[in-house]
């Protein structure tokens, strides 16, 4: 959540105004991306580079951006594990990058992509604090050294 700092905590300093910002500015390069594949798609047309390889991109570009969306979704909700094949999909979600836009742009008409999660660990975090917090009994190194037996 580079976008939003810690302003998702309280909703405060502009957080409404980035998220909308965030999803047109989402939104706003998934088309353009999706014109520039098409661009991509024409120029293959002209190359006259035949139908299988044609159909093959068009394929490879949905797959990609469906995985990629599905990986970034999830990402919204839970930590990947350590040893997760989350490294082994960069390239995959490079190309699929569309997706990927699309999910942000979803995510933020809700929520700040993420935010639920910190939110979650930010809550466990602060829980864990009191509780460590209140079991300490004043200034330690005012105590009195223990009595030996």
């Amino acid at each position: 959540m580079p976008f939003f700092g810690t302003t998702w905590v309280n909703h405060d300093g502009g957080y409404a105004l980035r998220r909308v910002g965030l999803a047109i500015g989402s939104l706003a390069t998934a088309i353009a991306a999706a014109v520039l594949l098409r661009l991509s798609y024409e120029g293959l047309e002209i190359g006259n580079v035949g139908p299988f390889l044609s159909i093959s991109v068009v394929i490879l570009f949905a797959i990609a951006s469906s995985i990629a969306f599905v990986k970034t979704w999830e990402s919204f909700s839970r930590r990947p594990a350590p040893s997760s094949d989350e490294a082994a999909l960069k390239g995959l979600k490079m190309i699929g990058f569309i997706g990927s836009l699309i999910a942000y742009f979803l995510r933020c008409l809700g929520e700040a992509p993420g935010e639920k999660l910190r939110r979650a660990e930010y809550e466990r975090a602060k829980a864990d604090f009191a509780r460590r917090r209140s079991t300490r009994t004043g200034n330690p190194a005012a105590r009195r050294p223990k009595r030996k037996k």
